[in-house]
């Protein structure tokens, strides 16, 4: 088993760790796409489906309106980790 690979999420600080631990949100975004998308069995082509799914993100993101609390710490942990990869 590959311990170094597996143990490398708590090399970030614990505020980092809560952002990248996320799946709850991710599932909670693939059950609404579903549940706008189940209405319809087949799309006519992958253009058509984007579109959907586009609109239908659209429309949920309206919903976004909470901010990440303690925004500012996490963003200076990022650029001092990360700070070959971002630019301001």
């Amino acid at each position: 088993m590959n311990w170094d690979e597996l143990t490398a999420f708590f090399d970030f600080p614990v505020e980092i760790r809560k952002i990248i631990y996320t799946t709850n949100l991710i599932e909670n975004l693939n059950g609404k796409i579903r549940k706008y998308t189940k209405n319809k069995l087949s799309f006519p082509n992958d253009d058509a489906l984007k579109k959907a799914v586009y609109l239908v993100v659209s429309e949920i993101e309206k919903k976004w309106n909470q901010p990440i609390w303690n925004w500012g710490l996490i963003f200076n942990q990022f650029l001092t980790i990360f700070e070959d990869r971002m630019q301001i």
